[in-house]
C-alpha cells in the first residue's frame, strides 16, 4: 500500500469520477485506474461499484476515513520535515557542561537569538556523560562537553574539538598548599578533596590521571555546582582539581586560591609537561547539522572559540 493509492482513493471518492480524479491529481486516468487496481487487490475487496459514477462499497465506506487520517498525517509530518529543512523549527535544544554555560555561551545565545528569533533556544547544564546520553536519545541536539570516546564513538556522531585547558588546584586563601606556586602532584593525596559527582566527565578523569600517577584520590565528598565547590573548600582543608574556565570567577575571590600543578618529566621526550587537561567538544549527530538553525548554532560556537584564542593571544603578547 502506497501513499499515492490513497490519495487517489480519496480524489476518486470526492469527486465520484476517476476522470475528474486523474486531473485533481494530475496523472492519467490509466493511472489513477492501476493505484486503484492495486489497492483492491492489496485488500483483497473492491472499493468502487464500477458504474456511472464512481461510488463507494462497503469496504470502501470503511477506508474512507482512515485513508483521510493516514493522508493528512502524511501531509503534516511531510510539511514539518519541509520546515525543518529549511530552518523552520520550534526549538532548538543544547545540553552542556556548567562552566560552559556559565562562561561561554551567553553571548553565543544572544546573537543566536538575534539571528533566528523564531527559534525557542532551550539550554540545560548537564555533566558530560548525562549530555551525551540525552543528545543519544534525541532529547537535545547539541551537547558542549568534556569528550568521552566511549560515548562519541557512533557512526552518526560529530566531534568537533573546541580547546582544550589545564586543571588546577582550588583551595582556601589559607590553605598549606599555597605555600607553593605550583603544585607538585604527590601533595595532592596529603588533602581531603571535593569532587564531580559520578556521570561527570571531571570525575572520570581525575580517577585516571590520579590512577596513572599512582596516586590515592581522598575523595570525601561529591557536589555538581561550581558555587557549592567554592562554598566547601573555603571552610577549610578541603581541596578540588577544577578546569580553567571553572575558576574564572574563583580568582576575584581573597578567600580563595588557585595553583597550577608542577610540570611532570613526559617520559618519552623527556621534557617537562604539564599533562592533567580536558579536552571539551561540540558533539551532534551528522543529520542534525544539514539543519540551518543547528548548523548555524555550531558555527557561532566555534567562532566563539577562535575570539577566546585571539583574546589569549593577544594577552599573553602584551604580557
Amino acid at each position: 500500500m502506497r501513499i499515492e493509492q490513497l490519495q487517489a482513493f480519496l480524489a476518486i471518492a470526492e469527486t465520484g469520477n476517476f476522470g475528474q480524479a486523474a486531473n485533481q491529481c494530475g496523472i492519467t486516468q490509466s493511472t489513477i485506474s492501476r493505484q486503484i487496481q492495486a489497492l483492491e487487490a492489496a485488500l483483497g475487496t473492491l472499493l468502487f461499484h464500477r458504474s456511472t459514477q464512481a461510488k463507494l462499497t462497503v469496504a470502501g465506506d470503511k477506508l474512507l476515513p482512515r485513508a483521510r487520517k493516514i493522508c493528512q498525517e502524511w501531509a503534516t509530518v511531510t510539511q514539518e520535515i519541509i520546515d525543518l529543512q529549511a530552518g523552520r523549527q520550534p526549538d532548538l535544544c543544547v545540553a552542556a557542561i556548567h562552566s560552559v554555560c556559565s562562561h561561554f555561551l551567553p553571548p553565543i545565545l544572544q546573537q543566536f537569538c538575534q539571528n533566528y528569533p523564531n527559534v525557542q533556544l532551550r539550554v540545560t547544564a548537564l555533566g558530560s556523560d548525562r549530555a551525551l546520553k540525552v543528545l543519544r536519545d534525541g532529547l537535545v541536539d547539541i551537547a558542549i562537553v568534556m569528550n568521552n570516546r566511549f560515548l562519541t564513538t557512533s557512526p552518526e556522531m560529530s566531534v568537533s574539538l573546541l580547546y582544550e585547558e589545564n586543571i588546577e588546584v582550588l583551595m582556601a586563601a589559607n590553605h598549606p598548599l599555597t605555600a607553593y606556586k605550583t603544585i607538585p602532584h604527590i601533595e595532592l593525596s596529603k588533602y581531603p578533596q571535593v569532587m564531580f559527582k559520578d556521570g561527570y566527565g571531571m570525575q572520570r578523569l581525575l580517577q585516571e590521571w590520579f590512577a596513572h600517577q599512582n596516586l590515592t584520590i581522598n575523595a570525601v565528598m561529591e557536589l555538581n555546582t561550581l558555587d557549592a565547590f567554592r562554598g566547601v573548600v573555603r571552610q577549610g582543608e578541603i581541596i578540588a582539581l577544577l578546569p580553567e574556565t571553572a575558576l574564572i570567577e574563583t580568582r576575584q575571590d581573597n578567600s580563595l586560591a588557585v595553583r597550577s600543578l608542577s610540570p611532570i618529566l613526559d617520559i618519552s621526550t623527556e621534557k617537562p609537561t604539564v599533562n592533567l587537561t580536558r579536552q571539551v567538544v561540540l558533539v551532534t549527530t551528522s543529520d542534525r547539522l544539514t539543519i540551518p538553525p543547528i548548523a548555524h548554532f555550531c558555527d557561532l560556537v566555534r567562532q566563539g572559540v577562535n575570539l577566546l584564542n585571539e583574546e589569549t593571544i593577544h594577552k599573553s603578547l602584551s604580557a
